[in-house]
């Protein structure tokens, strides 16, 4: 998910921001519990109002230093962030930054930080559609560690090395002393071409069972004929097989997302998109019902609506197909489920210029 910005206004060097997403998801299989399936982290809920994300942080730059610090609340941290203890599960960004070179733009920064993996992130107004593919919800949306990175003067290249506690973890897993560690390298060749290659690689499990899993996201955004906005998306993954080093259980995800912008407040959006996980290594539709793995299409259709500059009304309709029976309705399983989502999502900060 994308790096956060540091980019200051010249006229302040704190900037208060606050986001908010109000939703109501409607699954057609109509779970008893209001759960949607487990592979889902972002809009979650079924037939019911409720909050996505709600986050409110403070942005600091001045001279060589930067700051970064967001708490957060929702329907996605309660799904998302189980792992982590206490408070640091209500924790959206808490790092700082030393700028190592007064004239390039090259910074040291450490702590919790967005995940710099996938073009999806948790602020659903940054993204191209309303729900989340299920390559974003099959990688990281955090990390927490260290990154050097570097951007070029002229703004076209961008690189980060990052060493991190895990795969999406603030605290390190029981008994895993194994490093992780993941790159970021993104070309912006001008302001309607966008690549971007980002990799993680580390062990998630405790060093007795020791799997280390290798990853690789890539995608790339095209803006053409003034109104169209084009966004391709594959994850590639293999994971080690404990007791057999040589073999490896793999993945694919992939996501197609064509955007068509008619006036500048009004979008239509259609996605098509695959994950391929036989085993069920990162993405699974019920954790406590063994199943045939996870293999995966789905489809959507979104119409999203500028009610002001930063207020934003969105509705998806969205069809999930399994090769087999994935999905709950009733007491059977079935290998199709229906969704049907809305959000209103708003966005407020002092800078001077917004």
């Amino acid at each position: 998910m994308s790096v956060s910005s540091h980019a200051q206004t010249e006229e302040k060097a704190l900037i208060i921001e606050g986001y908010g997403e109000v939703y109501y998801g409607y699954d057609f299989n109509t779970p008893a519990d209001h759960n949607r399936p487990d592979f889902v982290v972002n809009h979650n809920r079924h037939n019911e109002v409720n909050v996505n994300l709600v986050m409110l942080r403070a942005l600091y730059e001045k001279d060589r230093v930067r700051s970064n610090i967001g708490i957060m609340a929702g329907s996605y941290p309660n799904a998302n962030m189980v792992n982590e203890p206490g408070v640091l599960k209500n924790i959206y960004e808490a790092n700082a930054g030393f700028k190592l070179h007064k004239r390039r733009d090259l910074w040291v920064d450490a702590g919790i930080f967005p995940s710099h993996i996938g073009q999806e992130g948790v602020i659903g107004m940054d993204n191209s559609t309303l729900t989340r593919s299920m390559i974003a919800e099959g990688s990281p949306y955090y990390e927490a560690g260290v990154r050097l990175s570097y951007t070029s003067l002229n703004q076209k290249w961008y690189i980060a090395l990052m060493h991190m506690n895990g795969w999406q973890r603030i605290q390190r897993r029981a008994g895993n002393s194994t490093p992780a560690g993941g790159l970021q390298l993104t070309r912006k060749p001008n302001d309607k071409v966008l690549f971007n290659i980002s990799t993680f690689v580390g062990n998630d499990f405790p060093d007795s069972v020791k799997k280390m899993r290798y990853f690789i996201d890539l995608y790339t955004t095209l803006k053409f004929a003034k109104k169209f906005e084009f966004t391709a998306s594959i994850d590639l993954g293999m994971q080690e097989i404990f007791l057999a080093r040589s073999k490896y259980d793999e993945w694919l995800g992939t996501a197609l997302i064509l955007k068509y912008k008619p006036t500048e407040r009004t979008a239509w959006v259609l996605r098509e998109e695959r994950f391929y996980d036989p085993y069920s290594v990162i993405l699974t539709a019920d954790a406590s019902r063994p199943g045939p793995g996870f293999n995966v299409w789905a489809a959507s259709i979104g119409h999203d609506r500028w009610l002001a500059q930063n207020l934003l009304w969105r509705i998806e309709g969205k069809l999930y197909v399994a090769e087999g029976p994935l999905f709950e309705r009733g007491n059977a399983l079935f290998n199709d489920t229906y969704l049907l989502t809305t959000s209103l999502a708003v966005r407020f900060n002092n800078r001077r210029n917004h």
